[in-house]
């Protein structure tokens, strides 16, 4: 594997002496916000890793390699550029092979973390089974790969623009633990609460490491989810942001928009509509997000 990997010094000096290091992906970068806040925030989001004690790992594609630990310049010019794949597990072996520029989602992100050796991975809100899925199968690859994966995911829930009920559910089904970080409701991204209690509930760093060392040591692969929800001063109600949603949904529809494209086209949507008020709850709980998950991965 360390064909197609390309490790930048201080990560590769951080796994050598076994210091943590927190994964970050690049969709955010390419496909989730528009320049410059994109960059402003990868880079804010890499100085809160450090400010925590860990090492920030933001991974890509870039000539042919999954660079593990992209640099200031090349996520300036990820954030630029109006060319880059949004690449899950599907499209990675691809952009690999073509040499293409590719922005690695939550899938393509854990699995290349694995891959480099890094345990801990923080993003935004994870991917999961959409509304309407029933009929149109759509289910993010995320959760199959957090089934096999031995990466842990802090995230801020589930991307509320997403069916949270059925993808908890899934994730049962798939043996993935869910536990919320100082709440017993699971949070909806944007907001605290969903409507759905969490599976399980712990209140410090500690306890989730230990969860994760005493997993993974019985040989029971795949991932924890760790909830973590937004701050009360940055959350934004559930029934507002629902009334989004459901025009955003219908934009998407109106629009013929599908596959991989629906997520991005969604919180845009919304990211306008709100007068960048979702954008804004973005960005904090994705740094809350960075702060937990650094100082979990002191103790994996």
């Amino acid at each position: 594997m360390n064909e197609y990997l390309h490790i930048n010094p201080s990560v590769a000096a951080a796994l050598e002496s076994n210091r943590p290091i927190v994964a970050l992906e690049s969709t955010i970068i390419s496909h989730g916000m528009p320049y410059p806040k994109n960059v402003e925030t990868a880079l804010l989001v890499e100085q809160i890793v450090r400010q925590n004690g860990a090492i920030p790992a933001t991974i890509g594609v870039m000539n042919g390699k999954c660079v593990v630990g992209m640099t200031n310049e090349e996520i300036e010019t990820f954030g630029k550029a109006s060319d880059v794949w949004k690449v899950s597990l599907r499209d990675l072996p691809y952009v690999v092979s073509q040499k293409c520029m590719g922005a690695t989602t939550v899938a393509a992100t854990m699995r290349i973390a694995s891959m480099a050796g890094i345990k801990i991975f923080v993003t935004g809100g994870i991917g999961g089974v959409h509304r309407g899925a029933e009929t149109t199968m759509d289910i993010s690859a995320d959760l199959t790969e957090m089934a096999q994966t031995n990466v842990a995911v802090v995230s801020a829930g589930v991307k509320s623009i997403l069916d949270i009920g059925l993808t908890l559910e899934y994730l049962e089904t798939l043996g993935i633990p869910v536990v919320t970080f100082g709440s017993d409701s699971f949070p909806s991204f944007y907001s605290r609460e969903s409507g759905h209690c969490s599976p399980l509930r712990m209140d410090s760093e500690k306890e989730i490491a230990e969860m994760l060392s005493a997993k993974w040591s019985m040989g029971l692969n795949g991932s924890v989810l760790i909830a973590n929800p937004i701050s009360p001063d940055d959350a934004i109600d559930p029934q507002v942001m629902e009334k989004y949603i459901q025009a955003a949904l219908a934009a998407a529809a109106a629009a013929g928009i599908t596959g991989k494209e629906v997520t991005p086209f969604l919180l845009k949507y919304i990211a306008d509509h709100t007068k960048g008020g979702s954008l804004e709850a973005n960005i904090a709980l994705i740094c809350s997000n960075a702060a937990l998950g650094s100082r979990i991965s002191f103790g994996v």
